[in-house]
C-alpha cells in the first residue's frame, strides 16, 4: 500500500483525474488505502484557472491617463522623424473612448482640412461681397526725358525739308537750307521733367444679376463647407469608436488565446505523464502537441492583430509617433437605442448633412445659371476720374482734367456660349436631384442595416450570457465529478475550454453590439452625444 501512495505522488497531480477510476477500484479492494486517499488535497492547475468570473476578464487592466496633451503630435505638420528612436513606441498610454474622441476631433488631419476648407469658403464669400462696393484707384508718376539727339524720323523730315528749301530757292547753299530746316523743328533738343497723378472711381450699377448670384452662391458654398465639416466629424467620431472597440476586441482575443495556450500546455503535460506511467499512448501526446502548436499560432495571430489595432487607433487619432495606446474602458454595452426603426429612418432624413449638401448644390447650380446668362444681359457702370499734371521745366505749369461717365455694355451675340453654360448649370441641378434620391435610398438602407444588426447583437448578448452561465455550471459539475472520482481531467479541460469559448463569445457579442450602436449613431447623425457642440 505504501508503494501505491508513492506511485501516486510520483506521477504527479496532473494524472489524478485520469487514474481516479482505477484508484477507486483499488480502494474498494483495500479499505485502508481509501481512507488515506481521502486525506490527500489534490488541486488541478487547470481548475485553478477557472475560479475567476467573467467580469475578471472584461474589467479594465489600467487606469486612464489624466492628461492627454502629451499625446498630441508636433505642431509643425511638415515635420517627420529622421531617426529610428523617434518612432520607437513609448510605454502604453491607456485612454477612454471619450478621451479618444476628443483627441481625434482635435488632431485628425481630415477634420483639420475640413476646418481649413470652411475658412477658405468664408474668404471666398468676403471676396464676392466686395463687388457691392465701388473701386477707387490712385495713379501717380514722375518722368524725365531728354531728346538732345534727333531720332531717325526727325532726321528724315529735316532732309526732306532741306531738299524742299533748295528747290524753292536755288540761291541757298545746302548748309543754309539745312539750317533753315532744322530751325523749323523747335524744341528738338529740349528736356522734360513731369509729375502726373490721377484718381478714378468706378462702380457697376447693374451687371445682369451676376453680383447678387455670385454672393448667394458663395453663401451656399460656405454652408456646404460647414456641412462637409459636420460629415467629416461624424465619420471620424464613428471611426474612432470603431477602432477603439476593435482594439478592445483584440485585447480580449489575446487573453482568450493565452488561456487556450495554457490549457493546451497542461493537456500536453498530462498526456506526457500518462505516457510515462504506461496509461497513455504516443498518439495522445502527438495530438496534444498539435493542439498546443495550433493554440500558439492563434496567439501569435491575435498579438499581431492587437498591434495592428493599436496602430490603427493611433493613426485615426493622429497622436505622436512614439505613442502606443491601450483601452481603459470596461467592455460593456455602449447604450440603449430608444428610437424605433421608423423613427430612426425619419430622423436620419432630417439630420444627415449629406442630404442638405445635395440640396445646396442644387441651389448653387441655379445661381451659376444666372451668372452664365448675365454675360448676354446689359450692364450699366459709372466712372469718374481726375488727373493732375505738372511740368517742372515750364515754370511749374500745372494742368488738370476730370471726367464723369455712364457706360452701357450689352453683348448682343456670343455664339451661344452663355446659353451653353446655362445649360450645363441646369444639368448640374438635375445631377444633384438624382444624387439626392440615391443618397436618400442609401441612408435608409444603412439605417435599416445598422438597426437590424443592433437588434441581432443585443439578442446575441443574452444568448452568450446564458452560454457563459451554462459553461460555468458545467465546469463546476466537472470539477465536482473529478473530485468525487467519477469524472476525468479531460472532462474538466473540455469544460474549461467551453467556458473560455463562451466568454470569448460574450465579449465579441458586446463589442459587436457597440459597433452596431455607433454605426446606427453615424447613420442617424446629430445624436445628443455626438460631440459637435464642442467643436470650435
Amino acid at each position: 500500500m505504501g508503494k501505491k501512495n508513492q506511485f501516486i505522488k510520483t506521477i504527479g497531480i496532473g494524472t489524478i483525474a485520469a487514474l481516479s477510476n482505477a484508484i477507486l477500484v483499488v480502494a474498494e479492494e483495500t479499505p485502508h488505502f481509501s481512507s488515506n486517499l481521502s486525506n490527500l488535497n489534490f488541486k488541478s492547475p487547470v481548475i485553478a484557472q477557472s475560479t475567476g468570473s467573467t467580469q475578471d476578464i472584461i474589467k479594465p487592466a489600467q487606469t486612464p491617463i489624466s492628461n492627454t496633451e502629451k499625446l498630441n503630435p508636433s505642431a509643425n505638420p511638415l515635420s517627420f522623424p529622421t531617426q529610428a528612436d523617434e518612432v520607437e513606441v513609448d510605454t502604453q498610454k491607456p485612454i477612454t473612448l471619450k478621451q479618444a474622441i476628443e483627441l481625434s476631433l482635435k488632431n485628425n488631419k481630415d477634420v483639420e482640412a475640413a476646418r481649413i476648407q470652411v475658412e477658405q469658403s468664408e474668404a471666398a464669400l468676403t471676396e464676392a461681397r466686395a463687388a457691392i462696393f465701388p473701386t477707387l484707384d490712385l495713379t501717380s508718376g514722375l518722368s524725365y526725358g531728354n531728346s538732345a539727339f534727333l531720332d531717325s524720323q526727325i532726321e528724315q523730315s529735316i532732309e526732306s525739308r532741306t531738299e524742299d528749301n533748295l528747290s524753292a530757292n536755288p540761291l541757298l547753299s545746302e548748309e543754309e537750307a539745312r539750317q533753315a530746316a532744322e530751325n523749323s523743328f523747335t524744341n528738338s533738343s529740349s528736356s522734360s521733367f513731369n509729375f502726373n497723378s490721377g484718381v478714378s472711381l468706378s462702380y457697376n450699377i447693374y451687371n445682369g444679376g451676376r453680383r447678387g448670384a455670385a454672393i448667394r452662391a458663395s453663401q451656399k458654398q460656405l454652408r456646404s463647407s460647414e456641412l462637409d465639416l459636420e460629415t467629416v466629424v461624424e465619420q471620424i467620431r464613428f471611426e474612432t469608436a470603431r477602432d477603439y472597440y476593435n482594439l478592445q476586441n483584440s485585447d480580449a482575443q489575446v487573453e482568450i488565446e493565452k488561456a487556450s495556450v495554457q490549457d493546451a500546455q497542461q493537456t500536453l503535460k498530462d498526456a506526457q505523464l500518462l505516457e510515462k506511467a504506461g496509461l497513455g499512448t504516443r498518439f495522445d501526446v502527438l495530438r496534444a502537441e498539435v493542439e498546443l502548436a495550433q493554440a500558439q499560432q492563434r496567439l501569435s495571430t491575435a498579438i499581431a492583430n492587437q498591434n495592428i489595432s493599436r496602430r490603427q487607433l493611433a493613426e485615426t487619432l493622429s497622436v505622436s509617433h512614439s505613442t502606443e495606446l491601450s483601452t481603459a474602458d470596461t467592455i460593456e454595452e455602449a447604450g440603449t437605442w430608444e428610437l424605433s426603426l421608423s423613427e430612426s429612418i425619419v430622423q436620419a432624413f432630417k439630420n444627415r448633412a449629406e442630404l442638405e449638401q445635395l440640396l445646396i448644390q442644387r441651389e448653387i447650380g441655379a445661381e451659376q445659371r444666372t451668372i452664365a446668362l448675365s454675360n448676354v444681359r446689359p450692364s450699366v457702370s459709372a466712372d469718374a476720374s481726375y488727373n493732375l499734371n505738372e511740368d517742372f521745366e515750364d515754370d511749374f505749369d500745372i494742368s488738370d482734367q476730370y471726367s464723369v461717365g455712364l457706360n452701357l455694355n450689352w453683348r448682343l451675340f456670343d455664339g451661344g456660349a452663355a446659353r451653353a453654360a446655362a445649360k450645363q448649370s441646369e444639368k448640374d441641378i438635375e445631377i444633384a436631384e438624382t444624387q439626392f434620391a440615391n443618397q436618400r435610398n442609401q441612408i435608409r438602407f444603412a439605417v435599416e442595416q445598422a438597426f437590424y444588426g443592433l437588434e441581432s447583437n443585443q439578442k446575441n448578448i443574452g444568448t452568450a450570457t446564458k452560454e457563459v452561465e451554462l459553461a460555468e455550471e458545467s465546469l463546476r459539475l466537472a470539477r465536482l465529478r473529478f473530485q468525487a472520482g467519477v469524472g476525468t481531467q479531460t472532462d474538466v479541460i473540455d469544460a474549461q475550454t467551453q467556458l473560455t469559448t463562451a466568454r470569448g463569445n460574450l465579449l465579441s457579442s458586446i463589442i459587436d453590439y457597440n459597433q452596431s450602436y455607433v454605426d446606427l449613431q453615424r447613420q442617424v447623425s446629430n445624436t445628443p452625444d455626438n460631440g459637435l457642440q464642442d467643436l470650435p
